[in-house]
């Protein structure tokens, strides 16, 4: 379900989100990426979209700040990994 490099990208960055590891290897990061259901989306748009529709405040946020939240995982072609803890 998911690309090789959205589970590339999570397993290297997960420390930004997570204290701890939750995934040792690809396997594993995919399945976590499942059991929690992560989305991609397609654009920082779609970001803050999704953030909105989640019920989170993101008037304030600056494109930037939106990047750097540690749920969000920049992938390659601006496209977004969203991971909820």
């Amino acid at each position: 379900m998911y690309s090789k490099e959205c589970i590339e990208v999570f397993l290297k960055n997960q420390s930004q989100l997570f204290d701890e590891p939750v995934a040792e290897n690809m396997q594993e990061a995919e399945e976590f990426l499942e059991d929690c259901m992560a989305v991609v989306v397609n654009s920082l748009k779609e970001v803050r979209a999704y953030f909105k529709e989640a019920g989170a405040d993101v008037r304030g946020m600056s494109d930037e700040e939106l990047k750097e939240a540690s749920e969000v995982f920049a992938l390659s072609k601006g496209k977004y990994l969203i991971v909820e803890g």
